[in-house]
């Protein structure tokens, strides 16, 4: 019996849990699903993902991977594992992948989904962020500006800048489905929170009551905030649980 690397596609809402990634005296979902793991195969494994999402956050297509010596059937590890995890967590699919494969490292792009919401709701308010009023023009914009290769670190929690925080964002677009606005967002990689920051500034900007933007930020400011970025962060961070990572490419 050799040893094999296995993909998975997971899906969560993330309600529930302090993010992805494994903590002292938390639950997180790296935790259940390596707990799942071990309660099929008797084995502790490294789970490795592709994105670390925030507590709160939800999930339609994230990636892991981990490397088991095993005689289960690949394909049939999905629908085990599934069997001991709670109903918010699912393995969506179980692949074997080259030994090489590292599901961090390797990935391309990230797709990330905001969603807002444009009325009061009892039954979705943990899936999207209720606003109102908001200049659906203003958001198309401000979206269009944030296309492109930019050093987005005033968009990053300061404790997580890297050396280097320039991203490449090759889509950007707001849409309208019924009493939802629906933010779309493609690039090779994010800094931490920055989806969030940025959702929250181009929400600022697009608010009609304009004192509900107390920093006065517009289309310009945020032009020239990306064309020459200081150190000082733009807090205006959307709330986690109107986000999802909705596919990871390789």
């Amino acid at each position: 019996m050799s040893e094999r690397n296995i993909k998975l596609t997971i899906e969560y809402e993330g309600t529930n849990y302090s993010g992805w990634q494994s903590q002292q005296n938390a639950s997180t979902i790296q935790d259940k699903i390596t707990e799942a793991i071990a309660s099929v195969t008797g084995q502790r494994v490294n789970l490795i993902g592709a994105g670390r999402t925030d507590t709160g956050v939800h999930a339609l297509g994230q990636v892991a991977n981990f490397n088991i010596e095993h005689n289960i059937e690949t394909e049939r590890f999905r629908d085990a594992i599934n069997y001991y995890l709670p109903d918010d967590i699912r393995i969506v699919e179980s692949v074997q992948v080259d030994d090489e494969f590292h599901a961090r490292f390797d990935a391309k792009f990230r797709r990330y989904r905001y969603l807002v919401g444009l009325k009061p709701t009892a039954i979705y308010r943990t899936q999207r962020w209720f606003q109102k009023s908001l200049d659906r023009d203003i958001l198309s914009k401000a979206a269009e500006i944030i296309k492109g290769e930019h050093d987005f670190k005033v968009f990053c929690i300061l404790a997580s800048r890297k050396e280097d925080n320039r991203c490449i964002i090759e889509h950007s677009q707001w849409c309208q489905i019924g009493p939802l606005l629906v933010y779309e967002i493609r690039g090779n990689r994010f800094l931490h929170s920055m989806v969030r920051s940025l959702v929250g500034a181009m929400v600022n900007i697009a608010r009609t009551d304009k004192d509900l933007n107390p920093q006065n930020l517009t289309l310009d400011r945020l032009r020239d905030i990306l064309d020459a970025p200081g150190e000082e962060r733009v807090v205006f961070t959307a709330p986690a649980h109107g986000l999802y990572l909705v596919s990871v490419g390789y």
